[in-house]
């Protein structure tokens, strides 16, 4: 069983774009500039976005840090969007979700402008992505993508199997992974809470990614020898033990699991690093005008 070490490869994908940044400055082009609107007080996106500006500021990116409370009403965080938009110096920006129950989640990301959607949520990046164009991937599905290219998993003829339908991992994981490209042509199961035998497609597959956002789910017996697994899940699960009074689980049971796995992603320490990153490799993309020119 080897481990899929999403903290060190982050560091090294990192370190790749500090030496683009600092070529960029040598030949006088732009720096890249990262903005980040946080509504509210929310733990884990607060902490998300620390590490998003903490990240910038070791590449050598601008960015901006727009915080406003709560109370912000969905017009004001609208008329927030269409500057960010309108703003040249600004290459790409998120708005970071969750938001407020009495603002459209849907109809503020269908606002921001498709060239600067670095989180890849606008049905436009969708849209190219299904379609095999070019476009700013999902920032988690985007790093899973550079975990199994990195550590030289092969994808090629493979069942897989995305526990989980969202529109933010599970459902581009499914269509990346069976699209034509290095990292894909595999046969895809896509499986939710209507799935009717779920240990039994987890036990047909070859590769599992688990991202259905509850505590040690899938378990040792639903997984077969060999299998390659993709945990996406950050649980709090309480633990008096720990300092904190908890402790941070994936989706699939660690224990049971992991010695049954060829490769597995730890949590903390595997996917949740390389989505910070990912949105870093979208915004130099954005720079450069790689995407939309």
């Amino acid at each position: 069983m080897e481990i899929i070490d999403g903290k060190k490869l982050s560091q090294s994908i990192k370190d790749e774009i500090k030496e683009s940044v600092a070529q960029l400055k040598a030949e006088g082009k732009n720096i890249p500039h990262l903005a980040a609107i946080l509504i509210g007080s929310d733990p884990a996106s607060e902490s998300y976005v620390r590490s998003k500006v903490r990240s910038c500021d070791y590449v050598g990116f601008e960015s901006t840090l727009i915080r406003k409370d709560d109370s912000i009403t969905e017009a004001e965080l609208l008329d927030i969007v269409r500057e960010l938009n309108e703003n040249d110096d600004v290459d790409g920006f998120i708005v970071q979700l969750p938001l407020p129950k009495h603002i459209d989640e849907v109809k503020v990301t269908l606002a921001i402008d498709p060239k600067k959607d670095v989180d890849g949520f606008h049905p436009v990046n969708f849209g190219r992505m299904a379609q095999g164009l070019p476009c700013y991937l999902p920032a988690t599905p985007y790093g899973i993508l550079q975990m199994l290219d990195r550590y030289n998993i092969e994808t090629s003829g493979k069942h897989v199997v995305v526990v989980g339908r969202s529109n933010i991992v599970g459902t581009p994981m499914s269509i990346l992974l069976s699209r034509k490209a290095k990292v894909g042509n595999a046969t895809v199961t896509l499986t939710h809470s209507r799935t009717k035998d779920l240990t039994a497609e987890l036990l047909r597959a070859d590769i599992v990614i688990a991202a259905i956002g509850i505590p040690e789910f899938i378990s040792g017996d639903q997984i077969k020898e060999g299998a390659v697994i993709i945990d996406v899940g950050i649980n709090r699960v309480e633990d008096e033990s720990r300092k904190a009074g908890y402790r941070l689980v994936g989706d699939v049971e660690w224990d049971s699991v992991s010695p049954k796995a060829s490769y597995i992603t730890p949590v903390p320490g595997g996917v949740g690093p390389m989505t910070v990153t990912s949105l870093l490799m979208n915004t130099l993309k954005a720079s450069a005008k790689e995407i939309y020119g």
